[in-house]
């Protein structure tokens, strides 16, 4: 009997609502899969390893599920791995997990939008679905996946685009890659090319300090060069547009990755990729120029993972350019054919 392993953590998908209604992770990992339909092909073990909303999530939590999912494929009789996780940074800890796995087998995070005690919560579909995925032959060599409302996304580049609708998930510059219907059939419409772990999978990121800086209309250095006083390892800029900002942080970034510090360039905008284009003022060729890398089609938020796990693991500074420089281009149509035009997720129509 083969057998996918189910790692709880908590979030919305295990918590019920407390004495003044407000919802807080509460539910055992057991009582979340009690009677769900499972596949006839594998058995579920569990592991019930925390109950933390996910906004309190930190690099120590991140670090402790990687270990509990290597744990999980030590077993020969493991066939994929579920991972129960609070939306608010499911993205995040997807993509650690993704940078540091080296097993064919699939990883999948899944969780809910609406609590464990909400009458029509979709927390147990989405469960189901993902245990689905994990027992699949067809999952495997993907990589890890994010499994919400039917729909199958991988780990990079996918993000949370709405705060309350089932369809929480969506990789805005290529969309899905497979769906999963009735608990039971999984279709997997494109092979992915996936770029293998960026280190060894028991790097931790634990003590790896990288802070994200918002660039906005009159943005001056101030939160950068605060975040350097406060021991920061590297810094991920959530520009504008391709990836620009102004004179001001451009002289910010300048000082400080000469004198060694990290500066990874992300943009605000939800999908596209960072490159620069344009010049004068502060644009991103400036900010390149100054020693800024790139974040390709990453966001700010798993451009940090991304960043803190390369220094983590000791990557040179040219090695981490690299590693940026391949993020794009991971998704080709398994048939071979162009890969259809990215659009975005359809947010009038989740209301």
């Amino acid at each position: 009997m083969r057998t996918v392993v189910v790692i709880t953590t908590g979030g919305t998908i295990a918590s019920r609502s407390d004495s003044s209604g407000a919802k807080v992770a509460s539910v055992s990992g057991p009582t979340l899969t009690s009677g769900l339909p499972l596949p006839g092909s594998a058995s579920v073990r569990v592991v019930d390893l925390m109950k933390r909303n996910s906004y309190d999530i930190r690099f120590s939590e991140m670090d402790r599920i990687n270990r509990a999912v290597r744990q999980a494929l030590s077993a020969s009789d493991t066939c994929g791995v579920v991972v129960t996780h609070g939306t608010d940074t499911l993205e995040e800890t997807a993509m650690l997990v993704d940078l540091l796995h080296d097993d064919p087998r699939p990883v999948v995070f899944t969780g809910a939008q609406l609590s464990h005690d909400a009458p029509a919560s979709d927390g147990p579909r989405n469960l189901a679905d993902a245990i689905a995925v994990a027992a699949s032959p067809r999952s495997g060599g993907l990589g890890v996946l994010v499994c919400f409302d039917g729909v199958l996304h991988g780990a990079r580049g996918t993000r949370k685009v709405h705060t309350s609708a089932p369809a929480a998930f969506a990789d805005a510059d290529h969309g899905p890659v497979g769906t999963v219907v009735d608990h039971a059939d999984v279709q997997i419409h494109t092979t992915l090319r996936r770029i293998g772990p960026v280190a060894a999978g028991d790097v931790a990121i634990t003590r790896t300090r990288i802070d994200i800086v918002a660039v906005y209309p009159g943005a001056d250095e101030s939160a950068f060069e605060a975040h350097v006083a406060q021991g920061a390892h590297g810094i991920v800029l959530e520009a504008t547009g391709y990836g620009n900002a102004n004179e001001k942080i451009v002289a910010a970034v300048e000082r400080w990755t000469r004198a060694g510090g990290h500066v990874v360039l992300s943009s605000r905008v939800p999908a596209g990729h960072v490159r620069p284009v344009y010049g004068g003022g502060g644009g991103g060729v400036d900010l390149v120029a100054a020693g800024a890398v790139p974040a390709g089609r990453l966001r700010p938020g798993q451009a940090r993972i991304l960043l803190a796990t390369l220094i983590a693991a000791g990557r040179t500074r040219g090695e981490i350019a690299t590693a940026f420089a391949t993020e794009p281009d991971r998704w080709p149509c398994s048939s071979g054919a162009a890969a259809p035009t990215p659009t975005l997720p359809d947010v009038a129509a989740m209301r």
